[in-house]
């Protein structure tokens, strides 16, 4: 099959996917409906709500760096990246505590009860930028499938997906995305499973203990990455309006659950999509692993790998859109109204689309934007404490202050005492997250 073909399918399988996502999705005829995916009176079940987690977590650009992280450092990149699937069970636990014994609604509620409005509208700013991030750099994975950047068919194709994934969530907001987000985890966990088939064949020379064994368990390669996610699995998830809009919409029992399970089940997947990547490292692929190995495996696992890409992006930018129109909606409270939220989604939806021009990075986001807010963590660590307000502010802006460190590749090298890749990434968060907690604490302190 020549590549005039195989583009054929993939836009098939865009248009496809889309429509009948947008024809199966529930139209949301009030505001519970779409902001907060009450349907018939019931709230999402265990099930529902772990699929939506799982999947509207495991991006595009995920998928990606799990692949890429498995062809580098074989399965110790993969369980490095699966580090950060900590983050559910964290925010699970947390979210538990601060809904059954501070009878919050949400973490703008508590942001607003504890540090006032001015934290509110530093937060807001935060995430917003966290959901102005994912829009481009997931549909930049999906560009990368049908071209080269700078040709038309990298930017039709992702200005028709950013389309038709709009679409289907303008129709139904949070209730669409959930709805939308089991339906897609199905197939993910359908197609994973065929890959893996097809790793582990009869005409593959890769086995399953071979696949277990790759990698040196050394900080040179991929210990740094799982400390350093680790560290950040505090902070990084309370950024995330995407995951913490799930934690306030089911009974805090069944929340709980679910993020337990999407913790194990996210960083198991995870893991899964490394193995990708050690197949390609096993077969002396260079590249982007996911592709080379869907080259060199045929057109059929090209496209199934294309499906997967398809399917998660769709699943992360639906959630996108939702969380940011709840955003403004409801915890800013600009407009709770259905025809607010849903030009809220098609405002976000273009303004993110804006970075797929100017040549963002993609595989760098995600490092960055959780060193960034790395002054979270004291602040939901230490959510039951009475804290002084001013004590928000020295946490949040001094994370920040780290996260321009690594940018500019600007913090000490004498702090740094491990060598090899992220070696910086672990040390800046681990410096950061010590001087964070200690600027938190010492107005508290001060006052007694």
């Amino acid at each position: 099959m020549i590549m005039k073909d195989i583009l054929f399918w993939q836009w098939g399988l865009i248009i496809t996917s889309s429509l009948v996502l947008f024809f199966l999705s529930p139209l949301a005829k009030d505001t519970n409906q779409f902001f907060k995916a009450v349907q018939r009176k019931k709230a999402p079940n265990t099930f529902m709500l772990m699929g939506s987690l799982v999947i509207s977590w495991i991006f595009a650009k995920s998928i990606t760096n799990a692949a890429n992280l498995g062809l580098d450092y074989g399965i110790v990149g993969g369980v490095a990246y699966a580090g950060y699937y900590l983050s559910f069970t964290i925010a699970g636990i947390i979210i538990y505590r601060m809904r059954i014994y501070g009878h919050y609604s949400s973490i703008h509620h508590f942001l607003t009860s504890k540090f006032g409005k001015t934290a509110v509208s530093v937060f807001s700013v935060l995430i917003a930028i966290r959901l102005f991030n994912e829009v481009w750099s997931n549909t930049m994975v999906i560009g990368s499938y049908f071209g080269d950047i700078g040709t038309s068919a990298y930017y039709g194709s992702i200005l028709l997906f950013t389309l038709l994934t709009l679409a289907y969530v303008l129709k139904g907001g949070m209730s669409s995305s959930i709805f939308t987000d089991v339906i897609q985890m199905g197939l993910f966990s359908i197609l994973i499973m065929v890959i893996l088939f097809n790793i582990f064949g009869k005409e593959s020379s890769l086995t399953i203990k071979d696949a277990a064994n790759s990698g040196v368990w050394s900080f040179e390669t991929g210990l740094n990455l799982l400390f350093a996610a680790l560290l950040q699995s505090f902070s990084y998830p309370f950024h995330d309006p995407v995951l913490t809009d799930r934690g306030f919409i089911s009974s805090p029992k069944t929340t709980l659950k679910s993020f337990l399970w999407a913790s194990v089940v996210g960083a198991v997947c995870i893991i899964f999509f490394s193995v990708i990547g050690i197949y390609a490292q096993s077969e002396g692929m260079v590249g982007q692993a996911a592709v080379e190995v869907g080259k060199a495996m045929g057109v059929f696992i090209l496209l199934v790998i294309n499906f997967i890409m398809i399917t998660s992006a769709a699943s992360t930018l639906d959630s996108t859109f939702s969380s940011f129109s709840k955003l403004l909606s409801v915890d800013l409270n600009l407009g709770n109204t259905l025809s607010f939220g849903r030009w809220s989604m098609i405002i976000i939806a273009i303004i993110g689309t804006v970075p797929v021009f100017l040549d963002a990075e993609i595989l760098s986001a995600t490092t960055i934007s959780g060193t960034m807010v790395i002054g979270l963590t004291p602040i939901f660590l230490f959510w039951k404490d009475n804290t002084p307000k001013i004590s928000f502010h020295l946490s949040v802006f001094c994370g920040i202050v780290f996260g321009f460190l690594l940018v500019f590749d600007k913090f000490p090298q004498a702090l740094i005492f491990t060598a090899g890749k992220y070696a910086d990434l672990l040390w800046i968060n681990l410096w950061g997250i010590l001087c964070c907690t200690t600027l938190y604490l010492i107005p508290r302190w001060i006052k007694k």
